[in-house]
């Protein structure tokens, strides 16, 4: 019972909190828009936004780990393994600027929808194969101004926090766009926010770790679909091995 009062007190703040983030969002974007062509601000903004709500939820405990292997001036498709909701806030916590890739349903949703579309974040239609060309194009665009990208290679979340296969836009967008991946390694969330339930699981401890970067050179000659499996064996070694105790939170 304590579960699920607290789960619903949690949800009814983030319901609140967004509708009083959402005006602080639109002026950031009107008084920034004209100078900062890549909405670093409120891209930050959106970042201390989502991160609120992991800082403020102490059965949520989030460790970055290698956010220092990230290059501020450099352009990455980052990607990420994708276990729940939750990936999506604590994927904030790097604060590094980038631009989402997510499934058009999330951009329906009042506020957070909205400020989505306000940082001119990728929309999909999963399974519409001109929406997936839509995206693509847009990724490409995004890339070559300047802002990385964030993807969920798996498409969707995983139902049994195990590691789903990876499609290969993506990888097709590392190689055409010549930019370097990123992997991003996600744990903790299937257990404390399960794919089919919002009732949290007690406390978690949930970690980000920023792996090293795969140059374009490294693969430049490698097929897409190798390059993808590629990725996925690494995520599975690094999702599979024992785990060193977390270090200190950065």
């Amino acid at each position: 019972m304590l579960r699920v009062v607290g789960s619903g007190l949690f949800w009814l703040f983030m319901t609140v909190s967004s509708i009083a983030m959402f005006p602080v969002a639109l002026l950031c974007w009107l008084l920034t828009v004209a100078f900062d062509r890549r909405l670093v601000a409120l891209h930050r903004l959106t970042c201390f936004w989502a991160s609120m709500y992991t800082w403020l939820n102490p059965i949520w405990p989030v460790t970055v780990i290698g956010r220092d292997k990230i290059d501020p001036n450099q352009t990455y498709v980052m990607v990420a393994n994708h276990q729940s909701l939750l990936d999506i806030l604590v994927l904030f916590r790097l604060f590094v600027h980038f631009k989402w890739v997510s499934k058009i349903e999330n951009f329906n949703i009042p506020c957070v929808g909205w400020n989505m579309r306000l940082n001119r974040y990728i929309e999909l239609r999963r399974g519409d194969r001109a929406s997936i060309m839509k995206m693509l194009r847009a990724c490409r665009d995004t890339l070559s101004s300047g802002s990385s990208i964030m993807m969920f290679p798996e498409g969707t979340r995983s139902s049994n926090g195990r590691l789903r296969s990876f499609k290969p836009g993506a990888f097709e967008l590392a190689k055409d766009t010549q930019k370097p991946l990123l992997p991003i390694v996600v744990e903790g969330t299937a257990s404390a926010l399960p794919k089919k339930g919002l009732v949290f699981q007690g406390r978690h401890e949930i970690r980000i770790r920023v792996l090293d970067a795969i140059p374009y050179a490294s693969f430049a000659e490698q097929p897409v679909d190798q390059l993808t499996d590629r990725v996925r064996e690494l995520f599975v070694g690094e999702l599979d091995s024992e785990k060193d105790p977390l270090p200190p939170a950065q």
